[in-house]
């Protein structure tokens, strides 16, 4: 089965096309090689994806007939992806929480002030 047919089919991709287009972009490795759309994917790889700033790492167990249920992706797939990506994708959520929005302008004084108490206590 080629690999963004598996992707689509193991519901790690919404279309064939976007998976199609993860893998010309280098974001689909098998076995730490990049890979074109139409690899063929066999028992026993490992797919590495990076998706949403996050490197998913799937094992294949077997290759479904079409795309299942996601109740029934466990059965084609085993997730190994480390628990560490996860965490850090929080951080970063929380990181971004503190930016200000484009077009808003200059800080006023009140944000000058909270930025200064901020790292006034670091130091």
């Amino acid at each position: 089965m080629r690999v963004d047919k598996f992707l689509w089919c193991v519901r790690y991709h919404k279309t064939r096309n976007q998976a199609s287009i993860a893998c010309k972009k280098g974001q689909v490795k098998i076995n730490d090689v990049v890979i074109k759309p139409s690899r063929e994917v066999y028992i026993g790889d490992i797919i590495t994806v990076r998706k949403n700033q996050i490197n998913y790492k799937i094992k294949v167990n077997d290759t479904p007939p079409n795309r299942v249920g996601a109740k029934l992706v466990d059965i084609y797939r085993v997730d190994l992806t480390p628990k560490s990506e996860f965490e850090a994708q929080e951080l970063l959520k929380y990181s971004k929480d503190y930016y200000r929005k484009k077009g808003t302008g200059r800080p006023t004084k009140k944000d000058r002030r909270s930025l200064e108490s901020y790292t006034d206590e670091e130091e």
